[in-house]
């Protein structure tokens, strides 16, 4: 055979095959240019087709593809040139189109019309479909009302008695999409970078987040706000987009860290003029442990209340009936440590007439609390942080008699300031003074309705006073 008879035979052949393009048939070409709304593919022998601009776009808007490459499509149409499709419309999808779409994987569109028992039904023009939950989204947990009514590519997993029975798959192509872009995520991903993701998943420690590409990190419960975050699906749910910071990348466990409170101005910036030792605020009891309690001031500042801070109850740990999580109340601030970001407090009593820290100076009359007992003396709680020793020689009471039964812990006493040691944060106390302070009022009183002389007949007013006063003690 001659060359042009060669030339002819495949001419020939060629032609043959461009007849037996049909609509459904799915076919490879290469693009040869890409125009503002449609490209040109050509597909070899069968000449040249044309496609949609937006279906090589992706979900950001921009064209994914470039020419000279390869793609693959479906023919949608052939009357008046060819014109092909990366999936099927729901529209336009026909039993024979569908079935080429399950032989060559070619994803097809389809509308979540409610969610049935194990899964979803899809509309797949008129075509009833159906998508189990596994297969909907790569985010688990989510609640179903949360794809219904959407618009989604599938994939075609099943097909059976002839196009009645078909499975989809969302999962697929979403999963294949992440492996696509999984190396482009994971650069992007650095150690300071603010990203957008996915909830995918959450635990009772935080949340799984999907960044894109299969690549996940994890959203511990600690760094998901300034305030304390004890239930993590209080915060975030699955399927939510949300933005987070990365805040540390470790190659070698393949771990990512993720903060989002880092996103948020830190409320302890402005602790340092907002709050002022001696201040009284109010406050919330968040947590209470044996050594004290956690008041929360603000949403991200929280203050601890030390267990001395409170008064004595005469039993261990009684002071924590007081002060249950959720209590809310006056509180003072003792100390504040702005670099270690610790506030001290104590509690401020409803209608407290104890005496303040500055009020404790010798010579003054306070009331205070018995907090315990030594061989030496009786501790009185005064203030918080403030505990006074009642020496045995100042309580007013004989050797022989049992402290325990006249000052019970607990109870409430009246004393007299006698020393103040700042440097060992000693306290002197005396309740002995406060019977001598009233013996001497009795004398002054005495005095100024005798006429306040010195002397008078029978003896001095004080000696009549002594007297007085014994007679009455007998």
């Amino acid at each position: 055979m001659t060359d042009s008879g060669e030339d002819f035979a495949s001419l020939f052949e060629a032609s043959l095959k461009a007849k037996r393009i049909e609509q459904g048939q799915t076919i490879e070409g290469t693009i040869v240019a890409i125009g503002p709304e449609v490209a040109f593919v050509d597909v070899g022998g069968k000449g040249e087709a044309t496609i949609d601009v937006g279906e090589l776009k992706d979900d950001e808007g921009d064209i994914e593809v470039s020419v000279g490459d390869r793609i693959q499509a479906v023919v949608v149409s052939t009357s008046g040139g060819i014109t092909l499709s990366r999936r099927l419309a729901r529209g336009a999808a026909t039993a024979r189109q569908l079935e080429e779409a399950f032989h060559s994987g070619l994803p097809v569109e389809g509308r979540v019309e409610k969610a049935v028992k194990g899964g979803y039904e899809v509309r797949i023009g008129g075509v009833r479909a159906f998508c189990p939950f596994s297969q909907i989204d790569i985010v688990r947990g989510t609640e179903p009302s949360v794809h219904e009514g959407k618009v989604y590519t599938f994939r075609i997993i099943e097909y059976k008695e002839g196009g009645r029975n078909l499975i989809l798959s969302r999962r697929a192509l979403l999963e294949e999409e992440q492996r696509a872009n999984a190396d482009e995520v994971r650069r992007s991903i650095v150690e300071g970078a603010v990203l957008k993701g996915r909830i995918a998943s959450v635990r009772e420690f935080g949340a799984f987040v999907d960044l894109g590409g299969g690549v996940q990190g994890l959203l511990h419960i600690s760094e998901m706000g300034w305030s304390r975050v004890t239930d993590p699906s209080q915060v975030v749910k699955p399927g939510e987009e949300i933005t987070v910071k990365v805040l540390q990348v470790d190659d070698a466990k393949q771990k990512i860290s993720l903060g989002l409170k880092q996103l948020a101005e830190d409320p302890w910036s402005r602790v340092g003029t907002t709050y002022a030792v001696g201040q009284v605020v109010m406050g919330r009891v968040t947590r209470v442990t044996e050594f004290g309690a956690f008041v929360e001031l603000e949403p991200g500042v929280e203050a601890l209340a030390h267990a001395s801070a409170f008064p004595p109850t005469g039993r261990a740990g009684g002071w924590k009936v007081a002060v249950r999580p959720g209590t809310e109340g006056a509180f003072e601030i003792l100390n504040i440590d702005l670099e270690k970001k610790r506030i001290g407090v104590a509690p401020v009593p409803e209608g407290s007439t104890r005496a303040g820290a500055s009020e404790i100076a010798p010579g003054a009359r306070v009331r205070g609390t018995v907090e315990r007992y030594a061989p030496f003396g009786v501790f009185v709680f005064l203030a918080p942080g403030r505990t006074g020793l009642i020496p045995m020689s100042e309580t007013g009471v004989s050797n022989e008699a049992d402290v325990a039964k006249i000052f019970p812990v607990g109870s409430d006493v009246e004393v007299v300031v006698l020393d103040v040691d700042e440097a060992s944060r000693r306290i002197r106390l005396s309740v002995k003074a406060i019977a001598a302070a009233q013996e001497a009022a009795e004398v002054r009183e005495y005095t100024e309705r005798e006429g306040g002389g010195s002397e008078t007949f029978g003896g001095s007013l004080a000696d009549k006073l002594r007297g007085a006063l014994k007679s009455r003690d007998t």
